[in-house]
């Protein structure tokens, strides 16, 4: 019997285990919890400080706080900052539409819906709180001009009444955050960023160990590096030396993308050389330390040592052009691994590093147009069938298709997106009328007020923490109070209350149609219109019109983690899709870089007679031309000063990188009908 009794207890302590295991899988954590009490005080004392100030919508100033809900203090800045000049050009673009049009509905609902079409526009070439910013100016314009579509005598008071709530929603936010210290981003994205440092040398050892990884591999690193972007441009308005930090994670950024690109055609070059020659060799090594674990006191000596062995190989004749350009990379990915560290230094300390790199976002032009497009063509056929219909209080279910259908506009799935504004409206107008018709049922009082809206925010707080439940959570902390609509004394219409609950759902279920039916951009046109944008600039980078070459670097990486996302199918199929897209970013890069370091060459003047034909043999694709004038362009430097030399080393790498490119792929890259190739 005792023996049975040991036999069962490991099981129920299993059994228990599991049970305290999935439990623990729904309990947030401490940090969740801190981060739903700083939401939580803010909002009250946003309530009450508009309250104190007898603001006319009190309600404005907690939703503005839970806009801004972010769990960490430089998001929420940022998000600030862009909401309050978001708000401002919005308010005054309102008092300009009622001036113009508050005679004429018909035009005033007309310039609105362009005028939020013009603003999501934009918004999809910002990026992160600037494409926040852009939007919510198109969207406050719905909520100023239409909330006095019948008395627009009234609209600068409530535009005033507007900006007036944003402001205490931002300064309480902001008290809250620095008050209850929130955690910094800086801080939390140094362990990310170290982590992808890490990550890209260890996909560096890996590729000077089995040579090339494939298109999957480094999807996958670039998708690790990419988002990152969004938190080192929120990182400058923390601190004092917020910006040098901020400079610093984008420099450490670029930098990663440089060296995975870097070390892809060193393998690539190493590989057609029949017996790597002791420069090589020594190149390679150096590499090998750099990407085990660089020692910063090192670097600067193997940069130098690499300098040397580039310039050695241009001055000997017979070395081949493959091995310059092993070299060549070797000291890129050097360089490369050097503004990394100098960028993740300056991210932990805080010192001016040594450069600032630009993080362009990627955008195509037809999901832009599409996506504008979807929320004018939503909010006119909603005001029509709302005016049609003669419903009461339609400008409030306008401003609600307006402020929704926008957002929806810049977030990545769309169709998500208004998923989570169905379930949210609806757990926002179930709790609203819970709290006001149940709990407060006529109670006056503010401290009953904070208590009733505690839960619902600290519960659409956990769910906004979730990527999987984001939408629901914030527009449940959004719409919450919107439908709960405290005032000073507290109102209880239940048939007004009953009709805004309805037309915010009303406005939801339009969303879902309309993201579903209007212009709808599937993944297989998103790889579509990337592909031609991709065209497209490859097209005007062997023109020589590529821009900057560490700015395009940052771009493709974008636009290939965008394209990552797009990709579907099987592993085939997606495998291809990858493999194209790589091949015109690698191609665009080398050319852009080759023309501008044509350029800077062409200063030099025995090295003018090649540079035409070299230019021509770019903008028509030829191979083989391109590699008889990188060996033209190595025989005219010989005779030249050192730094001409390690000039001409990096275009050559970048022409025979194009040249190799263009042979391996020529029958892709004739199909796209923009060189010869």
């Amino acid at each position: 019997m005792n023996a049975r009794l040991d036999s069962a207890a490991p099981a129920g302590g299993s059994r228990l285990d599991r049970l305290i295991d999935a439990v623990d899988q729904y309990v947030p954590r401490l940090p969740a919890w801190a981060f739903a009490t700083r939401i939580w005080l803010a909002m009250m004392l946003a309530l009450g400080v508009a309250f104190w100030l007898q603001l006319e919508s009190a309600s404005s100033a907690a939703t503005c706080v839970a806009i801004l809900a972010q769990p960490k203090r430089g998001q929420a800045l940022s998000k600030a900052v862009y909401r309050l000049v978001g708000t401002l050009i919005g308010a005054a673009v309102s008092i300009v539409f009622i001036a113009l049009f508050g005679q004429d509905r018909v035009l005033l609902l007309t310039s609105v819906a362009v005028w939020l079409g013009l603003c999501v526009l934009v918004a999809q070439y910002l990026q992160d709180t600037r494409a926040y910013g852009a939007m919510l100016s198109g969207y406050t314009v719905g909520i100023v001009a239409l909330a006095q579509i019948d008395t627009p005598q009234d609209t600068f008071d409530a535009a005033t009444a507007r900006v007036a709530a944003i402001v205490i929603g931002i300064v309480a936010i902001t008290f809250i955050n620095d008050a209850l210290a929130s955690p910094s981003t800086w801080r939390s994205l140094l362990p990310t960023l170290t982590s992808a440092w890490d990550a890209t040398r260890a996909y560096a050892t890996e590729t000077l160990e089995k040579g090339a990884l494939g298109v999957v591999r480094t999807a996958a690193l670039i998708r690790q590096i990419a988002p990152m972007r969004a938190d080192a441009s929120a990182i400058a308005g923390e601190l004092d030396d917020g910006p040098f930090r901020a400079s610093g994670a984008r420099s450490c950024i670029a930098a990663l993308y440089a060296m995975a690109a870097a070390i892809r055609t060193v393998a690539a070059a190493a590989a057609h050389l029949r017996e790597p020659s002791p420069a090589v060799e020594e190149a390679l090594a150096i590499c090998r330390r750099i990407a085990a674990g660089p020692d910063p006191a090192r670097l600067d000596a193997e940069d130098e040592r690499l300098r040397e062995l580039v310039d050695e190989a241009i001055r000997d004749a017979d070395r081949p052009i493959d091995e310059i350009v092993v070299l060549q990379r070797a000291l890129d990915f050097a360089c490369a691994a050097t503004f990394a560290l100098d960028g993740l230094k300056a991210l932990a300390d805080g010192h001016e590093p040594l450069r600032d790199a630009r993080l362009p976002t990627h955008r195509d032009f037809p999901v832009a147009a599409r996506g504008a497009m979807r929320v004018v063509i939503g909010f006119a056929v909603t005001a029509a069938s709302f005016v049609a219909l003669g419903l009461p209080q339609a400008s409030f279910a306008l401003v609600q298709v307006a402020a929704t259908s926008s957002l929806s506009s810049v977030t990545p799935d769309p169709k998500k997106f208004a998923n989570g504004v169905m379930i949210g409206m609806t757990l926002a107008a179930t709790f609203a009328g819970i709290a006001r018709f149940t709990l407060l049922n006529g109670v006056q009082g503010f401290p009953m007020l904070a208590l009733v809206m505690a839960p619902v925010i600290y519960l659409g707080c956990f769910l906004s923490l979730n990527q999987k439940t984001f939408g629901i959570g914030f527009i449940l902390i959004v719409f919450f109070p919107v439908l709960l609509s405290p005032s000073n004394p507290q109102d209880y219409d239940a048939l007004t209350f009953l009709l805004n609950a309805f037309l915010v759902l009303v406005a939801a279920v339009i969303l879902g149609v309309v993201v579903r039916l209007v212009l709808p951009v599937n993944n297989v046109q998103q790889r579509v219109f990337a592909l031609d944008s991709a065209k497209r600039s490859l097209a005007d980078a062997l023109l020589g019109e590529g821009g900057d070459a560490t700015t395009r670097t940052s771009l493709n990486a974008d636009r290939l983690f965008q394209f990552a996302g797009y990709s579907s199918g099987n592993s085939a199929v997606r495998k291809a899709n990858l493999s194209h897209a790589f091949t015109l970013a690698r191609l665009e890069a080398a050319a852009a870089r080759a023309h501008a370091e044509l350029r800077a060459l062409w200063q030099i003047e025995p090295l003018r007679a090649v540079i035409p034909g070299t230019r021509n043999a770019l903008a028509r694709g030829d191979d083989r031309a391109l590699e008889l004038s990188a060996q033209a362009l190595l025989g005219s430097a010989r005779g030249e000063d050192r730094g001409v030399r390690l000039l001409t080393a990096r275009a050559v790498s970048d022409l025979v990188s194009a040249a190799r490119t263009i042979a391996h792929h020529r029958r892709f890259l004739q199909r796209l009908d923009i060189a010869p190739f």
